[in-house]
């Protein structure tokens, strides 16, 4: 798509245009002022200004720096692609490095998570960003940042990592302002990043669990229920699936009671605060209140107008590993691929950090010290995110009469209020006061006063738990370090030099004493959280005997697990994925880095393989068309692939998604469900996807369900809908594509659009024709442009003898090093990934052996960094 190499200094050339026309359209604009953009007539100077985008965006040459925080000389060693490699003499000058080039290469970016998390967004983008700035003010990332910072000891690793990292950034930024070459962001704005601070890393670290672990299922649940009524809201979005997702941990389980969040609760006798979810579905209670879907709609209509991707609203990624005889030779190997929302410049920024006592290679995220997926001299890593719903709503009690308090275990109790001042680039500042119940904040007022009692807002030690997987040997170090982990809950997979693999599906996990969690809940006391599934009872598993462990967002336990995790709606994969992987690595024996390569650029949809021929058989006594026919044809030769060139899968998908509203919408209308309340969660297609796995399920084995008769009509099977719903995808693919069936190309239905992250249309990549959809190894959210995806991919193979194992690690992401569209680090990556391609990740101690005897290696850029 992208390899020429013509092709790509065409498009670096594109580039630099784009930027350019941009800045000159924005200056015409900003020279004077315009509305609510504040003249910016200083941009216009050829010598800063706007025109210093263009410094930082030429090549990178070998240099000389001086970074006034280093207590020992650094070098950095850069590859012919931009991959760092730190070698430092101590982990806190390597981690100075890292800050410092984090800044140097992803400034912009680190500006506008902190500004994202800390509530100061407005403040760089205006009137349009004060939604965001009140949510993230209201929830409280910020205040949980610096609870955190202010209990963490300073003499502590994980201070002193956040201390270094802080320097770092600071010599850059001091660099910056004494040469005043700004990114273009902040000088047409006219504002320009502080200093930063440990606490805004930890508020990046915030973020980024919101963006993981943040849902609002249970406000969904509450318009569900007031809408469609309890028994169809519970029966066709159910606690528990139908059968069991390929979960990695099949047990046995132990139910140990529940551990202390924290510091300060009393741990419960076992079984005494267990909800019994599996009987969810079996026990109708009662419908939410007017009060409360009023509340509801009023917190979903504000999660509605964030960024994309601050409330969590699809599954997230891939990992398996395979040990013994699944791998050539023995030994064993890992895979990774995060799935998250992809732009330019990415999330991530690859990087090794050697040091004495401190090698680890993998990608981090700008803004934070250490490496967040990776390997070091012996163990390996990558995460996915697991089923669990960290996101609690409470309904307080008050009264008109006891204004500012709220009535919890018996008595009245004053709120907490915290008071905050946005500042709005162009426009007057706004004032925001939080009130703050023992459940946590106070979302809205509107309807019912409603906290949200949210697993993020508790400090997370996630950067010390990173510090020492980072320098763990074995599997009991590594399961020790994620003992300690809390938010965003994830399954951690791991494979190690000495042949052995396994999983923890580490983090907090909260329990209720009673009460249905998947709904707002009642504040009085009786249904508050009691503690957490103890760590020894999470979903773990430690070398299988099968030999393979597989997490793909499917639920990771059985039926039989004695705690409630969360529901079918709770944006965990009903398993498609997960069986497609298991199936290849369980047929394969003897596998290589490309057999696993393989896998992950799969773009087998499994809902279509097991689906798609019962659809095509409840046809057998249709009517159909010469045309249809032939369609038909073209559907049982198909080998369930989304590529992009392919007519069945265009025809499959569309089908299958005129067949789910053929089969649901008519209760929608019916019912009237606010779907523009949210849109993600509540509306029929194939991003819901327990509706999915309903109507696989009844598909399968159940065509006579009554969900196929809509509201007051005759009755009707699954027969009558799937040939209405043939019938309507055939006139609606020959309207939008024309010609005959075989040219209806997938490619021309679905893309996939890298975003800038300065929301700069040019500056991104696409939307260019795409395979691949949810339910894909490879796989690509959204429609009809797919904005989120493989962000990352990961192969790590350990091989030898026994506790000698040699680590062969290959990595790619899409995207480039430097967020500067000038440079031609940018986007040239985006070439490997697409095309499936990947490149040698510098090992532990690369930047040594990148040295040839004249001091350098072929093609290798290197920068001495002195105190």
């Amino acid at each position: 798509m992208f390899g020429h190499p013509l092709a790509r200094l065409v498009r670096q050339v594109g580039n630099v245009v784009v930027a350019t026309l941009a800045v000159l359209a924005m200056l015409v604009v900003c020279g004077a002022g315009y509305g609510a953009i504040p003249a910016l007539g200083r941009v216009l100077d050829p010598g800063h200004g706007a025109w210093t985008s263009a410094v930082g965006g030429e090549p990178v040459r070998s240099q000389k720096l001086t970074l006034p925080g280093l207590v020992s000389p650094v070098t950095v060693y850069f590859s012919p692609q931009g991959v760092a490699t730190i070698d430092a003499a101590n982990e806190g000058d390597a981690l100075l490095a890292q800050g410092y080039l984090h800044a140097r290469f992803r400034l912009t970016e680190m500006d506008l998570e902190r500004r994202l998390a800390e509530g100061k967004l407005a403040q760089l983008a205006g009137p349009a960003a004060v939604p965001s700035d009140e949510f993230e003010l209201r929830l409280g990332l910020l205040r949980t940042a610096r609870r955190e910072w202010a209990e963490m000891p300073k003499d502590s690793i994980p201070a002193l990592m956040l201390e270094a990292y802080s320097r770092g950034v600071n010599d850059y930024l001091s660099q910056v302002r004494q040469k005043g070459t700004w990114p273009a962001a902040f000088t047409l704005a006219g504002v320009y990043p502080a200093n930063w601070t440990p606490v805004d890393s930890l508020a990046v670290q915030g973020t980024l669990t919101q963006e993981l672990d943040y849902t609002t299922t249970p406000l969904d649940y509450a318009l569900l229920m007031r809408s469609l009524g309890w028994s169809k809201t519970m029966t066709w979005f159910p606690v528990l699936p139908a059968g069991d997702e390929s979960p990695y941990d099949t047990g046995p389980y132990q139910n140990r009671g529940v551990a202390p969040v924290a510091t300060g609760m009393t741990p419960v006798p076992a079984g005494r605060a267990v909800k019994a979810a599996h009987l969810g579905a079996s026990m109708p209670g009662a419908v939410p209140s007017a009060g409360v879907a009023r509340a509801a709609a009023a917190m979903l209509s504000v999660t509605d107008s964030l960024p994309q991707g601050q409330v969590h609203g699809y599954p997230d990624s891939n990992a398996w590993a395979a040990n013994g005889p699944k791998v050539l030779g023995g030994g064993a190997m890992l895979a990774g691929d995060p799935h998250l929302p992809q732009t330019l410049p990415s999330l991530w920024y690859q990087v090794a950090l050697t040091a004495p006592d401190y090698d680890v290679t993998g990608v981090s995220v700008p803004g934070l010290p250490g490496i967040v997926l990776g390997h070091n001299k012996h163990i390996s890593w990558s995460l996915t995110d697991t089923q669990n719903q960290a996101t609690l709503f409470y309904v307080e009690k008050t009264s008109p009469a006891r204004p500012g308090q709220y009535f919890w275990r018996g008595s009245w109790r004053k709120m907490k209020y915290f008071h905050d001042t946005i500042a709005v680039r162009g426009s007057r500042p706004v004032h925001l006061t939080v009130a703050e119940t023992v459940h946590g904040p106070v979302m809205t007022q509107d309807g019912q006063t409603v906290s949200v009692d949210w697993m993020g807002n508790i400090p997370s030690p996630d950067i010390a738990v990173l510090q020492q997987i980072s320098t763990a040997d074995d599997f009991a170090q590594f399961r020790a370090a994620l003992a300690n982990w809390r938010a965003p809950a994830q399954n951690f997979v791991y494979a190690d030099d000495r042949g052995n693999i396994g999983a923890i599906s580490a983090g907090y996990y909260p329990v209720v004493y009673r009460g249905d969690p998947w709904l707002p809940m009642q504040g009085t006391g009786a249904d508050d959280v009691a503690g957490v599934i103890p760590y020894r009872s999470v979903p773990q598993v430690y070398d299988p005997r099968d030999h393979v462990i597989v997490t793909a967002n499917q639920r990771p336990v059985t039926a039989a697990y004695p705690y409630y995790i969360g529901t079918t709606a709770d944006f965990f994969d009903p398993g498609y994925r997960a069986a497609r992987e298991l199936a290849y690595l369980d047929r394969h024996s003897g596998m290589k880095v490309s057999s696993f390569a393989a896998l992950q650029v799969s773009d087998v949809d499994e809902l279509a393989a097991q689906v798609l021929p019962a659809m095509i058989a409840a046809l057998a006594h249709a009517r159909l068309t010469r045309a249809q026919l032939s369609v038909i044809s073209l559907l049982k030769s198909w080998n369930y692939a989304m590529d992009a060139s392919s007519a069945p899968a265009a025809i499959w998908w569309t089908w299958w998604n005129d067949y789910l509203t053929g089969t649901f919408q008519p209760w929608w209308n019916s019912a009237q469900v606010p779907v523009h309340l949210d849109p993600g969660g509540l509306t029929v297609g194939s991003g819901v996807f327990s509706l999915d796995a309903d109507l696989e399920q009844w598909t399968l084995h159940d065509q006579g369900n009554p969900a196929f008769t809509p509201p007051g009509a005759a009755r009707q099977t699954a027969a009558t809908v799937l040939a209405n719903a043939f019938s309507t995808a055939m006139t609606s693919l020959r309207a939008k594509l024309g010609g005959g069936p075989a040219t209806w190309q997938w490619g021309k239905l679905h893309g996939q659009w890298f975003r800038s992250l300065v929301a700069a249309q040019g500056l991104g990549y696409g939307p260019v024709p795409s395979g691949g959809d949810s339910w894909t190894v490879a796989a690509a959210y959204g429609l009809p442009d797919a904005t989120a995806g493989p962000s990352w991919r990961m192969i790590v193979r350990w091989a030898g003898k026994a506790g000698h194992g040699r680590g062969r690690a290959v990595g790619i992401y899409p995207g480039g090093q430097n967020e500067n569209p000038a440079s031609p680090w940018y986007e040239n990556l985006l070439a490997y990934w697409s095309a499936g391609t990947y490149l040698p990740m510098p090992a532990a101690g690369a930047g040594s052996a990148a040295r040839t005897p004249d001091g350098a290696g072929a093609g290798v850029i290197r920068w001495e960094l002195a105190p």
